[in-house]
């Protein structure tokens, strides 16, 4: 059994202690630490973080793999310090059987660079009209828990009420995508003063509120877990803190490109920057950080998203919504919820691994960095700062928004169970 000794780390941004892994989990945390024959890293000053858990990531595999595949997609969380992925499921074919799912969880095993639980489809086909398999594919060798058509709304209130009773009965949770169809038919960008000038079809707020709005109605009716993917508008977010006030049973997660990038940068033209939720106003942006800091927003979640690059180097009309975000996720949470002095590295933890682990109950993740935890582990040089350059991205596609942008941070080391899946920047 390897040990390996972290020396001088700052655990959740406190006073720098040293942490010693011996196999896979951590035997003791404290100050002068020792042990013989161990591989020591000098940590010098760097923050611990337990590993990064993603509630929504994209992977593509099977059917788009020119996009992403496991492997990739997991290369590129470990990058990012990610030790767990929840993977969705619109692929080709969809994850709405148990043979799918089980297919997806074996090769992210195979694969070894961080867990992937897939997420099951609500709907056959992502259709919206007939239930999948939820209760195979939970009894299934991937034990799902959380179910998503997310790509697509569940739009049709009678289906949504039959899922989340369904999944109330073994503890699951529907994701939603909130996005009424008819309100969003032709949307190119935000609904607001820029789509007016550059004449793109508007995506309304409401239509975000709207099923936001109904869902939590459900869930308090049925007595189930539902969770909002991707929130994006302020108005989204009282309805939320609204719901939470009446107790009901919702959690919700923003990206982090919502906490940064606003609809003005759509002058460009630039696909680059098309996504779904569509980036919003500069209100929308603040009103997110601060729901994210009272934890009205329970969770950052990338919506990795990745696209070859035929699908993105076009015209804006023709170009797929979707941007990259596992290898930037972190460092953009510095520049706008650490620096900003919204949260300290103690809520970042709970915000990316601690509450995204619980939400989807991701066995021996988002645990605390103490004595007989999993050594689900990552380190970060929060002094570092650099110019985005995806040239160096694991992930297999490219359309990230920040290129060519400084961010904050950068993730150094990443341990899944003891075992180094990065080292010095790079993976091993």
């Amino acid at each position: 059994m390897s040990k390996i000794l972290i020396r001088g780390a700052k655990v959740l941004g406190g006073e720098p202690q040293d942490v010693l892994i011996d196999g896979e989990t951590i035997a003791e945390v404290g100050a002068g630490l020792s042990a013989d024959g161990a591989e020591v890293v000098e940590a010098g000053g760097k923050v611990l973080l337990p590993g990064l858990v993603d509630l929504h990531t994209h992977l593509r595999e099977p059917g788009r793999e020119d996009s992403e595949t496991v492997l990739t997609g997991t290369r590129a969380a470990a990058s990012g310090g990610y030790t767990a992925v929840f993977a969705m499921a619109n692929t080709f074919p969809v994850a709405d059987t148990a043979g799918v799912v089980e297919q997806v969880y074996r090769l992210g095993r195979e694969h070894g660079y961080c867990d992937v639980q897939p997420i099951g489809a609500v709907t056959v086909g992502l259709e919206g009209h007939k239930l999948a398999e939820l209760g195979a594919m939970h009894e299934s060798a991937a034990g799902v828990t959380v179910f998503s058509d997310d790509g697509k709304c569940v739009h049709d209130a009678v289906i949504m009420r039959r899922a989340l009773e369904y999944v109330k009965a073994f503890g699951g949770v529907v994701a939603q995508h909130a996005q009424e169809p008819r309100l969003t038919e032709g949307a190119q960008m935000n609904e607001g003063v820029v789509s007016a000038e550059l004449g793109l079809g508007g995506w309304p707020a409401v239509a975000e509120e709207s099923i936001i709005a109904r869902d939590v109605l459900l869930a308090e009716h049925v007595g189930s877990r539902v969770h909002i993917c991707h929130l994006s508008t302020a108005g989204s977010v009282e309805i939320v803190r609204w719901a939470k006030s009446r107790g009901i049973d919702v959690t919700a997660e923003v990206t982090p490109h919502h906490l940064l990038l606003t609809d003005e940068l759509v002058r460009s033209y630039n696909p680059v920057y098309k996504v779904n939720p569509p980036l919003r106003t500069e209100r929308d942006v603040l009103a997110l950080r601060e729901a994210l800091a009272d934890g009205t927003i329970d969770i950052v979640a990338t919506d990795h998203a990745p696209h070859p690059h035929e699908d993105k180097d076009c015209e804006w009309a023709a170009a797929a919504m979707g941007m990259v975000g596992l290898e930037t996720a972190l460092s953009v949470v510095q520049e706008t919820m650490v620096e900003t002095g919204l949260l300290d590295w103690a809520g970042v933890a709970d915000r990316m691994s601690f509450t995204p682990a619980r939400i989807g109950q991701a066995a021996g993740h988002g645990r605390p960095v103490s004595a007989g935890e999993p050594a689900n582990l990552t380190l970060v040089d929060t002094a570092y700062r650099g110019a985005v350059d995806p040239a160096g991205f694991a992930s297999r596609s490219r359309n990230t928004p920040y290129e060519g942008r400084e961010l904050p941070g950068r993730v150094t080391h990443t341990w899944l169970r003891g075992k180094a899946t990065l080292v010095d920047g790079k993976l091993t």
